[in-house]
């Protein structure tokens, strides 16, 4: 996703509802904000739940097939008017989406409806998301990213069989690996691609010398681990074979994060934070290889090192980027982002890391929630108004 600041000229609506990251943007980081510290009261007690399904099963759920699916509805909206040359998603058809989402974060919360009803219409969303995505591409003729509409395609079948499994009272383990092997290889492709571009950009702009490496068989290769890596998890996920390509594809990316040169970007937090969030990637695929041959983390503690480090530390990277370079403001951190990002590294070193440590788990647990959604919080507060009106060059 490129940077620019245009709108592209031609729309009359609300600003809100003028591009894909508005909405879905604001939408997720306030829903991250609200649902793990729901998740916790919960687990703590202080509550009975009248959610959908069990506690844990809801909390599991609305992180990887309701925040999550946001952000990247966002982010792909507003990346493939740039992919395929074609007006963005814009005016009603994005409120229709963007109702549809809400729709379903209510329905799995309060189940007015049957469960059945419930959970078709959540599901509907990332089938809506993989169509629009489909036709779009088909339409710009944009082939070389159909790659992106199949990812999404099998997001959305996760859900399904999510909910297939759920309503007939089986365990949700393998739709839930599905989605979050899904998610390593989104974040190889989307975060390989971003975080040495604008680590480019930013070097030329400073007049430093030194250049992130080119894409090339070394990367092929970091990213073909992470695909192996992810269908290995899903099919045999105590296997030793599984945790020795997991650390493989870890030890992988963590070469290919060196050849980017992110410490020369300490000047500029919007760019570090990137090379952070893959650094966070790469350690999620040691940590859960590690888990699997009985070496770290407990693998609970070891799949947060993915959810809470690698997912929240890049999704904040890319939607601070997005929110400011598509609204026409300067693409710089200022100090209240930089919190931001002290706040959501915080909260998954603690949410990874505590439990290892002796202290009182909900003690643990309370804290990370208020360090990992306080950041989206702020986030909110921070660009909401942004997200809400015009960009400043229009």
């Amino acid at each position: 996703m490129t940077d620019t600041a245009n709108e592209r000229p031609g729309y009359q609506g609300l600003a809100f509802f003028s591009y894909g990251f508005r909405p879905f943007f604001l939408g997720a980081a306030l829903f991250a904000g609200v649902a793990v510290p729901a998740w916790i009261l919960t687990l703590a007690g202080a509550g009975d739940s009248e959610f959908l399904y069990p506690a844990r099963d809801w909390h599991v759920h609305e992180m990887v097939f309701g925040f999550l699916p946001a952000v990247i509805t966002g982010f792909l909206l507003t990346a493939i008017p740039n992919w395929t040359d074609r007006p963005p998603i814009r005016g009603h058809e994005l409120m229709l989406l963007f109702t549809l989402w809400l729709a379903g974060r209510l329905l799995i919360a309060i189940p007015w409806f049957t469960p059945l009803v419930s959970a078709a219409v959540d599901a509907a969303f990332l089938v809506a998301v993989a169509g629009l995505v489909w036709r779009e591409i088909a339409a710009g003729k944009s082939w070389p990213h159909a790659p992106m509409g199949g990812l999404i395609s099998l997001y959305a079948g996760a859900n399904i069989l999510f909910h297939v499994q759920a309503l007939s009272g089986a365990a949700t383990d393998l739709p839930e690996r599905i989605a979050l092997a899904l998610v390593m290889v989104l974040l190889a492709l989307i975060g390989g691609r971003v975080t040495p571009n604008f680590t480019r950009e930013f070097l030329v702009e400073h007049g430093r010398t030194e250049r992130p490496a080119p894409f090339s068989r070394y990367d092929g290769l970091s990213v073909v681990l992470v695909g192996f890596a992810a269908v290995a998890w899903i099919v045999q996920p105590c296997a030793m074979v599984t945790g020795w390509i997991l650390v493989a594809g870890g030890l992988a990316n963590l070469g290919r994060l060196s050849r980017w040169h992110g410490w020369i970007t300490w000047r500029e937090p919007l760019v570090l934070i990137l090379h952070l969030g893959y650094g966070w990637l790469a350690l999620s695929l040691l940590a859960l290889g590690g888990a699997i041959l009985g070496l770290g983390l407990p693998a609970t503690d070891a799949a947060h090192t993915l959810t809470t480090g690698a997912v929240g530390v890049m999704t904040l990277g890319v939607m601070t980027r997005a929110s400011l370079g598509h609204t026409g403001r300067p693409r710089h951190a200022g100090s209240l982002t930089v919190f931001i990002y002290m706040l959501v590294t915080l909260g998954a070193l603690l949410r990874v890391v505590g439990p290892t440590t002796g202290l009182p788990t909900n003690l643990v647990l309370g804290l990370a929630a208020v360090g990992w959604s306080g950041a989206y919080l702020l986030f909110a507060v921070v660009y909401g108004p942004f997200l809400l009106r015009p960009s400043l060059d229009e």
